[in-house]
């Protein structure tokens, strides 16, 4: 059966709007395509009004999640959390290049599981940019691990990537423990793997050695309350995970205290820490979640729907393999954002069992390190290294990301299914 003018005219809206995400025609923010996209739809009537609405409120928990992060995240900076661990990190590699990327590697890998990839991916870099500088070392090999381990660290737990409560948001988020247990081997195998490839190709910029001398920030009293707030957000969540709540209430509660405290400690007006956070991700999210039903609605994912049960049943394995790989090169190529939308609507609506789930979710959150356009934290580590006057072209990430990406996949794929069936 062909499909209906309606359908295609849904298909090529959506198209052209993850295009407008990615490639950012005219410098125009990535919300506005997302935004104007869903609008489109709904004026055409391809999809209805309260229908449009219904599928924004869906990443309700997600939103409270990204807002309680992104608040974190712009206190540590402001407050100077970030510019200490880097500096930090430098402090005590005693001239070392090699000690420095392990310890900015090791930090880099604390934020991911704690504060998300976001916060490692736009927030450390400027911090680990300005360290490295003072210390004359070479910054990008150190830049780079901000943006690599965003990606590789950020399954570690619920909290540490967004895609993870998208994934999941149509299902049945697993409890902390069966998290843990179920991708805490792959977590070890993608960031491990990772750092062997990653510290290997950057070798003969790290063959040098830099400064001993650096001047040590002290941290502020604001930034150790940020700090403590970050650490008790997390015990927070990790109970939240444990008792199979939804993670986004927990996070923006523990955001907005965190908040209040600081201001009230500081006497800092709350327009200080909102001016500076990305506030345009929550509509270009919405707008996502209005695509992807949009989407849906056309019937587009019923053949994989109705197909995914018999092979997962009859060839688990290659499935959750094939799967898994299939959708960290997509990617890559439609950001992982919306397709780790579709994915979780896949997952929920052919009921696949928990280890394929896990391997969508692998490919989801490891594919972006393949290139620029996967996930929209590289992208925004891409604008923050611009700002610092450092260039890294898409070819130049490409190549690296085909070095760094496919054992890191391969070896968290096969960590995954070997916990499922041993």
């Amino acid at each position: 059966m062909l499909p209906s003018s309606a359908h295609i005219a849904t298909w090529i809206i959506a198209a052209l709007a993850i295009a407008g995400v990615i490639i950012r025609p005219w410098k125009l923010p990535e919300a506005l395509w997302a935004v104007a996209a869903a609008f489109t739809l709904t004026i055409f009537g391809l999809i209805s009004w309260p229908d449009a609405g219904k599928a924004a409120l869906k990443g309700t928990d997600v939103y409270l999640f990204l807002i309680g992060m992104m608040v974190l995240a712009e206190l540590a900076r402001h407050q100077g959390l970030f510019d200490w661990l880097a500096a930090f990190a430098v402090k005590h590699s005693n001239g070392s290049s090699s000690r420095l990327f392990v310890l900015v590697y090791l930090v880099g890998t604390i934020v991911t599981i704690f504060l998300s990839n976001d916060a490692t991916a736009v927030v450390l870099t400027p911090a680990v940019y300005a360290a490295t500088k003072q210390a004359n070392a070479k910054p990008l090999p150190y830049l780079f691990i901000c943006a690599f381990i965003a990606n590789a660290a950020s399954f570690v737990l619920p909290i540490s990537n967004p895609a993870n409560l998208v994934v999941y948001g149509g299902g049945h988020m697993p409890s902390l423990a069966t998290w843990i247990a179920q991708f805490g081997l792959a977590s070890i195998a993608s960031i491990l793997v990772t750092f062997v490839v990653l510290r290997s190709t950057q070798r003969a910029d790290l063959a040098t050695e830099i400064s001993r001398e650096i001047k040590m920030p002290s941290l502020s009293r604001g930034g150790r309350v940020t700090g403590g707030g970050i650490l008790l957000t997390a015990i927070v969540l990790l109970v939240a995970s444990s008792l199979d709540w939804k993670l986004g209430l927990p996070t923006f509660l523990a955001g907005m205290t965190t908040a209040l405290v600081i201001l009230i400690l500081n006497r800092l007006s709350p327009w200080v820490i909102a001016k500076d956070i990305s506030w345009s991700v929550l509509p270009l999210v919405a707008g996502l979640f209005v695509l992807v039903e949009a989407v849906e609605r056309t019937g587009l994912l019923k053949p994989l729907v109705a197909w995914l049960p018999t092979s997962a049943a009859s060839a688990p394995d290659a499935t959750a393999l094939a799967l898994g790989s299939v959708v960290a090169v997509l990617c890559n190529v439609v950001n992982n954002l919306p397709l780790g939308l579709l994915a979780g609507t896949v997952a929920s609506g052919a009921n696949l069992s928990p280890h394929v789930t896990g391997a969508l979710l692998i490919g989801v959150d490891l594919g972006p390190n393949l290139s620029v356009t996967g996930s929209l934290a590289t992208i925004l580590w891409l604008v923050a290294l611009r700002r610092e006057g450092q260039s890294v072209s898409a070819w130049q990430f490409l190549g690296l990301g085909c070095l760094v990406m496919p054992p890191a996949l391969i070896a968290s794929l096969a960590a995954l299914i070997s916990f499922e069936f041993n």
